[in-house]
């Protein structure tokens, strides 16, 4: 259910680096004090660095779509999204975040361990057998979990359905979902915009990923989304456009999507496949595989 213009939810920013568990829980206050953007590059880093890490200890994994979305992540996660309580996993007013782009799991994972939801040391299990830290997000393992998800193009349905639920049961939460633009080729994310703007869902935010690469090539010469932003719109979704890798631009999309009314919200995040490791960069061959010991010594200088 959407707030009303008097209790519009702004965020409390919390830092990161003093947080031992899950994050507090953000009041409606607006005396709260400026993002810390600056302290958020140093921590982004960080965390492809331990993708980087999980990866490779695997021998398999997608590092290029976990590198593109880490900004995204880190900020929805440090002052937006309103944890579960670790007294109380199960509650109910917590808002839902959906990865629908599953083969993401690596940064979600590593963003996880930020907030006390996952250990360091766990990190290096994924994939491997009996880890709770499967290829794919997988809640029959891992509580913290919404979803299980990487068949794609079911996110966005499963962020619906917790829409109309919070709307039905009264709730105040919100839910989030992050779609790749691969992804988006998949019928199911039309039929669930269609049926999210008819509903008028203004307690849903969806996120693109559109990173313009997945797993047989670029997305032009596969099936052309674009023009993204105009497509959304036709359906009756309330759009913005951002770089998503500027942090700012990020919170501030954020923040309008968590007080706009009467339609649901959505963000076209345009990133890079593999930023901040050069030969990752816009590389269709980092889609999902790990990197050889050359080219991860190489994409641990650029993140040093």
């Amino acid at each position: 259910m959407a707030t009303s213009a008097s209790e519009s939810r702004v965020p409390k920013p919390i830092s990161p680096k003093k947080t031992n568990g899950p994050v507090p829980l953000m009041d409606n206050s607006t005396d709260s004090l400026a993002p810390s953007f600056e302290e958020l590059a140093i921590q982004a880093k960080r965390l492809r660095r331990e993708i980087l890490e999980m990866i490779i200890e695997a021998g398999s994994g997608h590092p290029g779509g976990s590198f593109s979305m880490v900004e995204i992540l880190l900020v929805l996660y440090s002052y937006f999204l309103r944890h579960r309580k670790p007294e109380e996993p199960d509650w109910e007013d917590r808002d839902r975040f959906i990865l629908s782009k599953g083969h993401g799991a690596p940064a979600l994972y590593a963003i996880l361990s930020e907030f006390g939801y996952v250990s360091k040391e766990e990190l290096k299990s994924l994939r491997k057998l009996g880890s709770r830290l499967q290829g794919h997000p997988d809640k029959r393992f891992l509580s913290i979990l919404e979803a299980s998800t990487g068949s794609l193009g079911q996110g966005l349905s499963i962020g619906i359905g917790s829409a109309l639920a919070a709307r039905i049961d009264k709730k105040p939460y919100h839910t989030y979902v992050l779609l790749g633009d691969g992804e988006s080729e998949e019928g199911q994310i039309w039929e669930g915009v269609m049926f999210g703007a008819q509903h008028k869902l203004d307690n849903l935010t969806a996120i693109v990923d559109v990173n313009q690469i997945q797993l047989d090539g670029f997305t032009k010469d596969i099936i052309d989304m674009e023009p993204l932003v105009p497509k959304w719109k036709s359906f009756g979704w309330f759009v913005q456009e951002i770089d998503g890798h500027d942090m700012k631009q990020i919170y501030d999309a954020l923040l309008t999507c968590s007080n706009h009314l009467g339609q649901p919200c959505v963000i076209i995040a345009r990133t890079i496949k593999g930023m901040g490791a050069s030969m990752m960069e816009n590389n269709p061959a980092f889609h999902g595989r790990a990197p050889n010991p050359e080219e991860a010594d190489l994409a641990f200088r650029d993140l040093a």
